[in-house]
């Protein structure tokens, strides 16, 4: 079981059983907090949230999940910090194409053509 999924699953539980505000709360899109429990649920093999009935409820395997889950969270190492990214050298400015090159016998493309 991954320490992030365990989080998810927690964090629905203790925003009142409520998936979008848990998924709010941890700054994660609903989908992922959505499977995150069906992922958890799978490698337990049974449900864990009750989810029929309006308000969702946990089951028997939710409950003893949920003691499981608070240590696991609570005995993890805390997460690497994230690399700082390499400074930057001095900022180019972009100089673009520019013009066509001028050929010989051919009109420049910013003037109009002469007549004679």
């Amino acid at each position: 079981m991954k320490t992030r999924h365990l989080t998810r699953f927690v964090a629905v539980v203790d925003a009142g059983m409520h998936a979008p505000r848990a998924a709010e709360g941890l700054g994660v899109s609903l989908a992922s907090v959505y499977t995150a429990i069906d992922v958890l649920e799978e490698e337990v093999g049974h449900p864990l949230i009750t989810r029929t009935s309006t308000p969702w409820a946990l089951t028997p395997a939710g409950r003893l999940l949920i003691d499981e889950a608070r240590t696991r969270i609570a005995e993890a190492p805390a997460a690497a910090p994230a690399p700082k990214a390499a400074g930057g050298g001095k900022a180019k400015a972009s100089k673009g194409k520019g013009r066509a090159p001028i050929v010989k016998g051919q009109p420049k493309p910013y003037k109009k053509r002469q007549g004679r």
